[in-house]
């Protein structure tokens, strides 16, 4: 969950060190919640409007990295 490090950078070397298996669990989790979010920032329930936006990053850094290792690409960005 984006919400459980205190850097990005953690949470992305917790991402990298991550199975693909446990990535797309994941990301389905995260899914989940903010299709949950968005109910309830719908209704003035949330405190931190902002969450809606740090959830839809960190599906996009889960997706980023599932395609670099589909493409075997390091992570400088160079193929080997």
């Amino acid at each position: 969950m984006p919400d459980s490090v205190d850097t990005t950078r953690e949470f992305l070397n917790q991402l990298r060190q991550a199975t693909d298996q446990e990535l797309g669990e994941r990301k389905r989790h995260i899914t989940e919640s903010l299709f949950n979010l968005r109910f309830r920032l719908a209704s003035g329930q949330i405190d931190d409007p902002k969450r809606v936006r740090k959830y839809r990053k960190a599906i996009a850094r889960i997706q980023t990295i599932l395609r670099e290792r589909e493409l075997d690409i390091n992570q400088r960005g160079q193929q080997q």
